[in-house]
C-alpha cells in the first residue's frame, strides 16, 4: 500500500491562545510537512484582537487553507489521506461538536473524519476552570481515539519568554505526530537543571 502522504491538517478556532496555531504553523514551515489550514469564523475575530497578524498573513504560512463554511473541502473527507489534525487552540464549542457528531463547520466536520478514519486528533483545549460537563465531553473524545493536549506549560525547562513556553507546548504535541521540531527541552537530554542547594 501507498505509504501516507505528509499531510497535517491544522485547525484554529475562537478560544483565546490563537498564537498557538499561528506559531505551529510556523514551525512546520520548514519541515516536509504539508499543512492544510482552517481557520472558524471565531477564530478570525480572535486573531485580530490578540495579535498583529492579518487573516491573510496566517494563510500564507500554509500551504493550502479553507474557508470554514467550505464543506467540499478536501479535508472533509476520508479519502483524502493525511498524518491528522491538531486544533490549536480548541474551543469548548469545537470540542462538544466534535463529541457529538453533530458537525456545523469544515473545522468539526475535518475533526470528524479523523476520527472515524481512525487518524490522531490533538485537541489543544484552551478553557479554564473545567466543569463536569467539559470534563466529561473531553472523556468522551479520548474514549473516542482523540488526544486531549491543554498547552500546559512546562517550567522545568525554564522558559525565558512567553514565546519560549509556546514553542515548548507545540513541540510536544508534535511529538505525538513523531515530528520534531527542535522547539522542545527534554528532560535527561542536554544539561538538567538542578535544584539549589539546601542551606544548612
Amino acid at each position: 500500500m501507498e505509504k501516507t502522504p505528509q499531510r497535517l491538517i491544522i485547525a484554529i478556532t475562537g478560544a483565546s491562545g490563537v498564537r498557538y496555531g499561528v506559531r505551529l504553523l510556523e514551525l512546520l514551515k520548514p519541515l516536509p510537512i504539508e499543512t492544510h489550514l482552517v481557520l472558524s469564523r471565531t477564530a478570525e475575530v480572535t486573531l485580530a484582537y490578540e495579535t498583529g497578524h492579518k487573516v491573510a498573513d496566517v494563510h500564507a504560512l500554509a500551504d493550502h487553507w479553507y474557508p470554514a463554511t467550505d464543506m467540499a473541502a478536501a479535508i472533509s473527507s476520508g479519502s483524502f489521506r493525511t498524518r491528522g489534525m491538531i486544533i490549536a487552540p480548541c474551543s469548548v464549542r469545537s470540542m462538544s461538536e466534535i463529541a457529538t457528531g453533530v458537525t456545523t463547520s469544515l473545522v468539526t466536520r475535518a475533526a470528524d473524519v479523523v476520527l472515524k478514519e481512525r487518524r490522531r486528533l490533538v485537541l489543544m483545549v484552551r478553557e479554564t476552570p473545567l466543569h463536569t460537563g467539559h470534563l466529561r465531553t473531553m472523556t468522551q473524545l479520548s474514549e473516542m481515539g482523540a488526544i486531549i493536549a491543554p498547552p500546559v506549560p512546562a517550567f522545568y525547562a525554564q522558559p525565558a519568554s512567553l514565546e519560549a513556553m509556546v514553542d515548548h507546548s507545540l513541540g510536544r504535541v508534535l511529538d505525538l505526530f513523531d515530528i520534531d521540531a527542535g522547539s522542545v527541552t527534554r528532560w535527561g537530554e542536554g544539561p538538567t537543571p538542578r535544584p539549589p542547594r539546601a542551606r544548612a
